[in-house]
């Protein structure tokens, strides 16, 4: 297990808190977050570029509670955002307007007017429409926008087809052939101020190879801005780096700060980084119930209380999460083979097959792990089951940070047309 999440006499703990104890006192199932998984996450990266690391820049579509966000703005981490709501988090959170990067292909006039309004660090353009629109609001405005061009390197990392954003045919960024004459133009609109280049291949990349590709294709494209006279001083790398679901090792933060470095040499060029899942993924666990072990003439099924309602991953992406019980198995205990399945009216409703575990009973807990990225954020009211609450440790203190909502919470912003409550209707 990582040292945030293992066993004390017996008990899976995080930090020094028992998983037990908070699912006994409320309820599952329950996202558990570890403030010292995420910090110590935080500060490898920093300390991997030494006295002069990028501008980290926390994805927060990995996960976007306050709290989480909040632990990490005290680092000085920024935050990348993909809409107006995330910007608000951020902020909402402490993070500095000065530390914001606004992605996305889809900005709304309202999203852009707020971002201008907010003073963010840089929008990030992923196309020609785009870069007009955002020069008119600005310049309507009397205000001027920082923007970075984002091209698409086509680069296809070794990810999974619908978490990989670098290549030619998928829906982001610029093509890297259209990219000078666009920030030329750029650079001749009134209410934007180009200030750099921005690139993200994709997500859960653990081979640096791709990296290395796109960033020689990134500082390619700089060179070339410079030598037509242009001003670049910012090169926004994305994020995408890698971290264990099984017994795949997470991606070499020394390694790939290395690779950056060379890449960038003798550039003198601000740099952000976009790391989500990264920061917080193996920081976090959902602490699930087993409503019973169905046996069939073929399989067997461990049924528990969590769902595809609670982490889609497996649902959407076929991803693999590893399962510990609560209380340390025996060596004893025989394991079997199991198919773990959520409560769910959907066959998809599946976290995997065969997985080898102790026989558990009603009432026993388990802890999926590697869930604090893309767990709750994506989390949703399907079948009308309570949602998971999530807490967060930090050593001997714990705290709700969002609370389980309901199901009469869940309906408690509809509403039934007075022509329904008619008698006979």
């Amino acid at each position: 297990m990582d040292e945030a999440f293992c066993y004390r006499d017996g008990e899976l703990c995080c930090e020094e808190i028992a998983l037990s104890a908070l699912a006994r006192r409320l309820g599952t199932p329950l996202y558990v977050y570890s403030a010292n998984a995420i910090r110590a996450r935080y500060r490898a990266l920093a300390r991997a570029f030494g006295p002069h690391p990028p501008l980290v820049c926390y994805a927060l579509k990995a996960n976007h509670n306050l709290a989480v966000i909040r632990t990490l703005a005290a680092l000085g981490a920024g935050a990348d955002t993909v809409s107006a709501g995330e910007i608000l988090r951020a902020r909402r959170a402490g993070v500095p307007a000065s530390k914001i990067v606004f992605a996305g292909v889809a900005k709304t006039d309202q999203e852009i007017r707020l971002a201008l309004e907010e003073g963010i660090l840089q929008l990030n353009v992923e196309s020609a429409e785009e870069l007009e629109r955002i020069a008119a609001i600005a310049s309507s405005t009397g205000r001027t926008a920082p923007i970075a061009l984002r091209v698409n390197p086509d680069v296809a990392a070794a990810t999974h087809e619908k978490i990989a954003t670098g290549r030619r045919h998928d829906k982001f960024g610029i093509d890297l052939a259209d990219a000078p004459a666009l920030y030329e133009k750029a650079a001749s609109l009134p209410g934007v101020e180009p200030v750099g280049v921005h690139l993200h291949i994709g997500s859960q990349i653990l081979d640096l190879a791709p990296f290395e590709r796109a960033y020689a294709r990134a500082v390619e494209l700089v060179r070339g801005l410079r030598a037509r006279g242009l001003p670049i001083r910012r090169l926004d790398l994305g994020g995408g780096l890698g971290v264990r679901y099984g017994e795949e090792g997470p991606a070499d933060v020394r390694a790939f700060a290395e690779l950056v470095r060379r890449a960038t040499a003798g550039l003198e060029l601000e740099l952000v980084l976009e790391p989500g899942r990264f920061l917080v993924a193996e920081a976090g666990v959902l602490v699930a119930s087993v409503i019973y072990l169905k046996e069939t003439g073929s399989r067997r099924f461990l049924v528990l209380d969590a769902g595809m309602n609670a982490l889609v991953r497996p649902a959407m992406y076929g991803a693999r999460h590893a399962i510990a019980p609560l209380r340390a198995p025996r060596p004893e205990d025989e394991l079997l083979e199991m198919d773990v399945v959520g409560p769910i009216c959907e066959s998809s409703d599946i976290f995997g097959r065969d997985y080898r575990l102790p026989r558990l009973r009603p009432g026993d807990l388990l802890a999926f792990r590697t869930a604090g990225a893309y767990g709750m954020v994506m989390a949703s009211d399907y079948n009308s089951r309570p949602s998971p609450a999530e807490v967060l440790v930090d050593g001997a203190r714990w705290a709700v940070i969002r609370r389980r909502r309901e199901p009469e919470e869940q309906m408690a912003n509809e509403e039934i047309p007075a022509w329904l409550e008619e008698p006979g209707r």
